[in-house]
């Protein structure tokens, strides 16, 4: 059984610069992420490939260091009790253990549902941009992507980038509450800087804005969408290849939640330190509620030094954060979701893909305990991943409980 000072669940922003925190003061770290590369979606395939000077620096940084283990590949399944954790590698089983443990688990899209939307072809926005960058190939594909959200700008440069014909970025958002955020990007020059460069990337594609997809149209695959822009009678149809939909980000809570951190309004609630409410267990980044890179960054830093004893330092990072939480607000009142959005299901659209629960049969319950009793909605692989976003937004349910183990398992693991 082996035991580290500081136990780090996640290798994204803040996972990085909370391990590199904590061991540029002597603390003994392991950082634990389910993937073969470091990076976490932000900077995905690697700190040491991104553009981000920060990411690099980070990455040389901790390959330098002496008292850093990297776990890859490497799944928490559960905590058998405090101090411990069980994980998974993909040969064997391990229990760790740890005085303190971050976590930095991330966020994962928010996909709402649609007639067509489980067509071959339609996918979240940042999972085809995850694929491209995986080497998936797409030149000269048509490409919509739609949603809400700078994330949708990021997505359509990477996609033209392999070589996607993007046809149109289609933004759900009103116009004036865009025009006010763009005006108060005056007070993160930073910001200023990257959507100019997003704007030259994309020069000449269609931002249509004040609109969103009603619908995806196809035999066998996806052929087409029907766009509803801002209040004109009727939608438009845009041909294309592939959809990359996306409404959003929403925190990874299930492991938090499993070891018993307290949750409001959809995040981990933390103190001044990051400090949950579950003695030793800190909380960094989108799991504290989603907030970009340098809210991640600043989180991470304030987590790693609190957690290694360093509070002082720890307390120079606050301004920081709290610029950047201002910057998370205003993304926040911006890209609210639209209340029609929550009307395009009918019937007979999937809501939960794993056990193709159809709305039909779940808008007649009143809870999300109930609807999964009757109808195994959130009983899925994904344990409510998905649909409990779709299900939040269409009938106001949170999925109420965490399953353990937390990852898929072998039977074999949780036996040793």
């Amino acid at each position: 059984m082996k035991r580290h000072d500081i136990i780090i669940i996640g290798a994204g922003p803040a996972g990085l610069a909370a391990a590199h925190a904590a061991a540029t003061h002597g603390a003994q770290v392991a950082i634990i992420d389910d993937n073969p590369l470091a990076g976490g979606q932000i900077w995905r395939g690697g700190p040491e490939r991104q553009a981000d000077p920060r990411a690099q620096q980070l990455w040389r940084e901790l390959q330098a260091a002496e008292h850093v283990q990297w776990l890859r590949q490497t799944r928490v399944l559960y905590s058998p009790e405090a101090g411990r954790l069980l994980v998974q590698t993909p040969t064997a089983s391990e229990t760790l253990r740890y005085s303190q443990l971050i976590v930095a688990t991330g966020a994962r899209e928010r996909l709402l549902p649609f007639p067509g939307w489980t067509l071959p072809g339609v996918t979240g926005a940042g999972g085809l941009q995850a694929l491209a960058k995986g080497g998936y190939p797409l030149q000269g594909k048509r490409v919509v992507v739609a949603g809400s959200g700078p994330l949708l700008l990021a997505v359509a440069a990477t996609l033209r980038d392999k070589g996607a014909h993007i046809v149109a970025i289609v933004e759900q958002a009103a116009t004036p509450a865009l025009a006010r955020f763009v005006l108060s990007l005056a007070a993160t020059p930073s910001k200023i800087a990257q959507a100019l460069q997003l704007a030259r990337q994309l020069k000449g594609v269609p931002y249509l804005r004040d609109s969103y997809v009603r619908s995806a149209h196809g035999d066998q695959a996806l052929r087409s969408v029907q766009v509803q822009r801002g209040g004109r009678p009727e939608p438009a149809s845009l041909e294309c290849d592939y959809l990359a939909c996306g409404y959003g980000l929403l925190p990874n809570l299930e492991l938090a939640q499993a070891l018993g951190c307290t949750t409001t309004d959809g995040a981990v609630h933390v103190d001044e330190w990051q400090h949950s409410t579950v003695p030793g267990i800190y909380c960094a980044g989108e799991s504290t509620g989603v907030g970009g890179v340098d809210l991640a960054l600043a989180e991470g830093r304030i987590a790693g030094l609190a957690a290694s004893g360093h509070v002082g330092q720890a307390q120079e990072a606050f301004g920081r954060r709290a610029h950047w939480k201002k910057f998370a607000a205003r993304l926040t009142r911006t890209f609210a979701l639209r209340p029609e959005l929550a009307t395009l299901a009918d019937d007979d659209t999937i809501v939960c893909r794993c056990e193709d629960v159809r709305h039909g049969e779940l808008r007649t319950h009143t809870a999300w305990r109930d609807a999964k009793l009757q109808t195994r909605c959130g009983m899925g692989p994904c344990q409510g991943r998905i649909c409990g976003g779709a299900t939040d937004i269409l009938y106001g349910w949170r999925p109420d409980a965490v399953r353990l183990p937390i990852s898929p398992a072998r039977v074999s693991s949780i036996i040793d």
